[in-house]
């Protein structure tokens, strides 16, 4: 079994010109190799992009086009990064999407890379198991820990507080198998995490908006959760002895 306060991780995390792993670069790259008691080493770079960045990504990251300008571009980067995040297993919040994002730019520059195949463990599930932090963004499980907070949304002050946030989730465990037996099923989330109803207990939602939600194309816990509690509510664990008083008598 590998005991947690033994294992070796690599904690990565991107920033982009936009949200498609696909179509759009990356222009940030941060990752550390630490255990639960440190970090051992950390790689950071800016990265031209060699496209506009999208408004709604500059909002977010503030990275002009002046601060990337002359950097280098991913490709010459990628042999670098690959070799530094090793075979560890990979950490990071809503991590398949920087998973992706590398990938893709190592296939179009022609590099080898076995990321894809890696075991990965994703805070933002790991957070909707523990289940105590209404909004389980970066940032506000930093918050919800006390732990002291950089701006966020540059990639190594994102890296350094998701290390920290990884460190309080995994408490309540002893090994990385157990870990991955969590995130090996969907998992029920308390709180919506979206939406016109956006911290709400799944249980206060109204029926018709479940239902309505249960046919978008949310991720597999988010659709499990909607599907767990529409099927409470039918067995009449919930809005039909709401509707009816007298069904406990």
């Amino acid at each position: 079994m590998g005991q947690l306060n033994k294992e070796v991780f690599v904690c990565v995390d991107c920033e982009t010109t936009g949200l498609d792993t696909k179509e759009d670069r990356i222009v940030e790259v941060a990752a550390a190799r630490f255990t639960l008691s440190e970090i051992q080493d950390s790689f950071e770079s800016l990265i031209d992009p060699e496209r506009e960045i999208s408004e709604q990504s500059l909002a977010i990251h503030k990275i002009t086009p002046e601060m990337i300008s002359g950097k280098p571009k991913i490709e010459e980067l990628l042999p670098e990064l690959l070799k530094f995040l090793g075979r560890h297993t990979i950490v990071g919040h809503g991590v398949r999407f920087d998973i992706e994002l590398i990938t893709e730019a190592a296939k179009r520059a022609k590099i080898p890379c076995t990321l894809g195949a890696r075991p990965f463990i994703d805070t933002l599930r790991l957070a909707r198991h523990y289940g105590d932090s209404p909004n389980n963004s970066l940032s506000n499980l930093a918050l919800h820990f006390n732990i002291p907070r950089e701006p966020a949304h540059r990639a190594m002050n994102d890296v350094k507080m998701n290390i920290e946030v990884f460190d309080h989730l995994v408490r309540r465990h002893r090994t990385t198998e157990q870990l991955f037996k969590i995130l090996d099923h969907p998992i029920k989330m308390k709180f919506m995490p979206l939406g016109k109803h956006k911290g709400r207990s799944f249980s206060e939602i109204p029926l018709q908006y479940l239902l309505w939600a249960a046919g978008v194309d949310f991720d597999q816990d988010l659709l499990y959760s909607i599907r767990a509690e529409l099927k409470r509510r039918k067995t009449g664990k919930g809005f039909a002895q709401a509707t009816n008083p007298f069904s406990e008598l």
